[in-house]
């Protein structure tokens, strides 16, 4: 039997679900060459969160922190997530934009790109997948799991094959809200494995408490990689510990067979960075517990502490109840998508918002609107006609792949980034975070500013007027 292979998270997932991505990549550089010593598959490490919150939040190029890890990480692949049409941001993205994307993610050292689409439509990964493979990468087509009546195993086997069918290099079950059960995920993974020929890999989150359990039939129903995080960054919101369960299968047929002596030694460095992480208050204790509600409303972690904050914004922390109920409502007249960013935020802010106006759709914002429009794809099912027509009007949906209604966009951004421009990368960061990426601009052109006087002989310094 094949060796299950395992893709570490700490450095991507386990942070961005426990501390809202804040590591820094200072953090992780003493430890790089460790991990990459471990024996895992992947080091997932990029993608995800992470752009965003190192221009917003860290003041740090992320095209930096690629190159350095790759730097210090010689023989582990480098992976990251990837969310189809919308890359790192939060809209579509014409196809100049993606290709260009992809290619400089491979360029400056990615090895496995992880792809994925809100809706799960697969039209709209599609030209990501070709710009990895014609990048020379490893295209992982990925399917987001969730729970309705439409969702059974048919389904997802019938995107597994349109996804192998496109020419992606492996699969992933992307469990975002760890719904999950053990004796459901034997049914899957078995379901997929005897239709695709290409590796199968499962990706859960400890948030129901079911994660561990779950990747354990997992790799006795023959899946061939699982996602797991170093202990200190593992559990609550984020994925089931390494350290554990590398141990329960050492000495069977299912051997990780990973350095222990290295990885126990990973485990031990990142425990003081949790422990500032909690002093400073990032690491909030609530997203450490076991929280059940994920099965019954399925509501990822992060999708929970939206829903209270914008009650609270509302002075309606009372109706916390009411509006989980009204989640699954809003989810089965929206077509059933699966709730992952930015679908997550659409469903939870509808159903915010139908509860506290006291009707439902008294007020729809522009990104519902969209969803049902079909400006984000198709979904699982057609859309309800009376939630079509109460929103929408007599404004005809979109039935065609979003991005194809986009014109070629990337002179459009190169013109935008014109004035910031220190590398080729910077226009992407400019078109995925407009406004965040002129304030980095501002801060690095200052940093560089100062740099430059530094070095200047103090008699012949020239200061800018």
């Amino acid at each position: 039997m094949a060796k299950v292979k395992i893709t570490e998270t700490v450095l991507r997932d386990g942070h961005q679900s426990l501390i809202a991505t804040r590591m820094t990549t200072e953090e992780m550089l003493p430890i790089l060459e460790t991990l990459d010593s471990i024996g895992y598959n992947a080091l997932e490490c990029w993608g995800g969160a992470t752009y965003d919150a190192c221009i917003r939040f860290l003041d740090e190029d992320p095209w930096d922190r690629l190159r350095i890890i790759r730097k210090h990480v010689k023989n582990t692949k480098l992976q990251m997530l990837l969310r189809g049409q919308n890359l790192l941001g939060y809209k579509h993205y014409a196809d100049d934009v993606v290709d260009e994307f992809v290619d400089k993610a491979v360029s400056n050292g990615m090895d496995v790109i992880r792809i994925f689409d809100a809706l799960n439509d697969t039209r709209n990964i599609e030209r990501a997948v070709t710009a990895t493979k014609k990048a020379g990468a490893h295209a992982q087509g990925c399917m987001s799991y969730t729970i309705s009546p439409v969702h059974t195993s048919e389904l997802f086997v019938q995107q597994a094959v349109e996804m192998e069918q496109m020419g992606c290099d492996s699969i992933c079950i992307k469990d975002m809200a760890g719904l999950l059960t053990p004796f459901a995920t034997p049914e899957i993974v078995k379901a997929i494995k005897s239709k695709v020929s290409i590796p199968l890999e499962l990706h859960t989150h400890a948030t129901s408490g079911l994660g561990s359990l779950t990747y354990m039939k997992a790799v006795e129903a023959g899946v061939d990689i699982i996602d797991t995080a170093l202990s200190p960054f593992a559990e609550g919101t984020s994925q089931p510990p390494t350290e554990p369960i590398v141990t329960c299968f050492e000495g069977t047929e299912y051997d990780f067979g990973l350095n222990m002596d290295a990885l126990m030694e990973a485990s031990d460095y990142f425990k003081p960075i949790r422990e500032k992480y909690i002093a400073n208050g990032l690491l909030d204790p609530k997203v450490m517990g076991v929280d059940i509600r994920t099965l019954k409303y399925q509501v990822p972690g992060g999708m929970l502490s939206n829903l209270v904050s914008q009650l609270k914004q509302a002075n309606a922390l009372d109706k916390f109840d009411d509006v989980l109920k009204e989640v699954p409502r809003v989810r089965e007249d929206f077509g059933y998508p699966p709730l992952v960013t930015p679908s997550s935020q659409i469903v939870g802010t509808q159903a915010v918002l139908n509860v506290v106006m006291g009707e439902r759709y008294k007020m729809v914002p522009k990104e519902a609107r969209d969803l049902v429009k079909g400006m984000y794809g198709k979904t699982t099912v057609p859309i309800k006609e009376e939630i079509v027509r109460k929103i929408l009007g007599d404004e005809e949906q979109v039935t065609c792949r979003p991005a194809d209604l986009l014109e070629p966009e990337l002179d459009k951004y190169k013109k935008e980034a014109a004035q910031w421009i220190r590398q080729e990368e910077d226009v992407l960061t400019k078109a995925m975070f407009p406004q965040p990426s002129e304030t980095f601009f501002k801060k690095r052109e200052e940093k560089l500013l100062k740099l430059d006087m530094n070095l200047l002989d103090e008699e012949n310094m020239v200061y800018p007027v």
